[in-house]
C-alpha cells in the first residue's frame, strides 16, 4: 500500500506539466531606449508614428555590439531603419540631453552616440547598473541641419547592445 504522501508527491508531479502549460508566458525582459528628445522606439509607443511590434516594446531594439542600424539588425524592428516613414524631428542646438529609460538594467560599458558613421560622443558606463532613468548631454559638433542620430546601449555583461535612433534638426 502507497502512503498518503507519496501519492500526494505523485499526482503533484504528474500535474506540474500541464499547470505550467496553461500559466501565460513570461514576457522577455525588457532593456531600454531613449524616450527624450523621442527616438523612433518612443514615436512608435505613443501612437506619433504608426508602427507594428515595436510600439509593444521600444525597449527591446538589440542586437550583437557593433552595428549601425536603428534596428540593431532585428528584422522584427526593420521600420526603424526606413527614413521615409514620418519620423517627427525636433530642434535642438549644438547640445542636446538624451533621456534613456531603462526597464531591465544591465552592466554598462559604455553608451556611444553617433552621426552617420562619425562618433560624436562616448559616455562611459563604469561596468556598472544605471539606474531606471540615465541622462547624458552630448555636444554634436559642427553638425547642422536634419540628422539622424544613432545612440548605442553596450552592455558590459553580453555580446549585445540596444539601439535607439533621434531624428534631430541642429541649429
Amino acid at each position: 500500500m502507497i502512503g498518503k504522501h507519496v501519492r500526494t508527491l505523485v499526482a503533484g508531479a504528474a500535474l506540474a506539466p500541464l499547470v505550467a502549460l496553461a500559466l501565460p508566458g513570461g514576457v522577455a525582459s525588457a532593456h531600454g531606449y531613449i524616450n527624450s528628445p523621442p527616438s523612433r522606439q518612443a514615436q512608435c509607443a505613443q501612437g506619433i508614428v504608426a508602427c507594428g511590434d515595436i510600439k509593444y516594446e521600444p525597449q527591446s531594439v538589440e542586437g550583437p555590439k557593433g552595428l549601425r542600424s536603428c534596428s540593431g539588425g532585428n528584422t522584427r524592428f526593420a521600420e526603424l531603419d526606413d527614413d521615409a516613414k514620418g519620423w517627427r524631428v525636433t530642434s535642438v542646438g549644438r547640445t542636446v540631453t538624451f533621456t534613456w529609460t531603462m526597464t531591465a538594467a544591465h552592466r554598462t560599458s559604455n553608451w556611444e552616440y553617433y552621426i552617420g558613421d562619425t562618433l560624436v560622443q562616448t559616455v562611459d558606463g563604469g561596468d556598472a547598473q544605471p539606474p531606471t532613468t540615465v541622462s547624458h548631454t552630448v555636444n554634436l559638433g559642427n553638425f547642422t541641419g536634419q540628422q539622424k542620430l544613432l545612440a548605442v546601449w553596450n552592455i558590459a555583461d553580453t555580446t549585445n547592445a540596444f539601439y535607439s535612433c533621434v531624428d534631430l534638426r541642429i541649429g
